[in-house]
């Protein structure tokens, strides 16, 4: 009986789980780097890869605006201001942009350019930003800008001149003025017909309303 025992002793030994040294995964004194670094590094790469791509696509659109513009329209693109009659090219280039930060809607002879929905402030030119650009023919028609006063529409070069540009924000002060007025707030509305005047000097409309709200 004494001599069964550490033979079922070395059968239980022999049946049980075998437990091995752990063996090291670092040298000693190494450093395990941080995965936060990692995707930090790699989101850097990322961005310098798309910050190129972006330069390139618009080096590349510039090459083609400039090269298919005439004077007054290729003055515009350095002024990096829109102008009726630009290509859909001219007009990345005078926004500084890529086909990335436009909506493009339409097929066929009439187009709509207007911004990504998710690009939060819209693309601009030299004037302010742009809300759409509509397009005929491949050409710009006409643009409608964003501005603190409201929407204004340019389809005329004359439109894009800076006096048409001081009247249309004149007669947007004078409706601001006309709402502050029908509502009693007499001040508001002076402070809006006197900003009219400032824009448009010596209008006679904007004169009579000044007077009237002085009475």
């Amino acid at each position: 009986m004494k001599a069964a025992l550490p033979l079922a002793l070395l059968l239980l030994a022999a049946c049980g789980p075998r437990i091995q040294a752990p063996r090291p995964i670092m040298s000693n004194g190494a450093t395990l780097r941080s995965t936060t670094d990692q995707t930090v590094a790699r989101a850097r790469i990322e961005g310098e890869a798309e910050q190129e791509r972006i330069a390139m696509e618009r080096a590349a659109t510039a090459g083609t605006a400039l090269a298919t513009c005439g004077p007054a329209l290729c003055d515009a693109i350095s002024r990096g201001q829109l102008a009726i009659g630009m290509s859909e090219a001219q007009v990345l280039a005078a926004t500084r942009t890529t086909t990335d930060a436009w909506n493009l809607r339409g097929t066929g002879r009439t187009r709509v350019m207007s911004a990504q929905a998710n690009a939060g402030t819209g693309p601009s030119d030299a004037v302010a930003e742009i809300a759409y650009i509509a397009m005929q023919d491949g050409r710009v028609r006409s643009y409608t800008y964003r501005e603190p006063q409201g929407f204004r529409t340019v389809a005329t070069p004359g439109d894009a001149t800076e006096a048409a540009r001081a009247a249309s924000q004149a007669d947007a002060m004078l409706r601001e003025g006309d709402a502050f007025a029908l509502r009693g707030d007499f001040v508001g509305a002076l402070d809006r017909y006197d900003r009219a005047d400032v824009l448009r000097p010596n209008d006679g409309q904007t004169s009579l309303r000044i007077a009237r709200t002085l009475d």
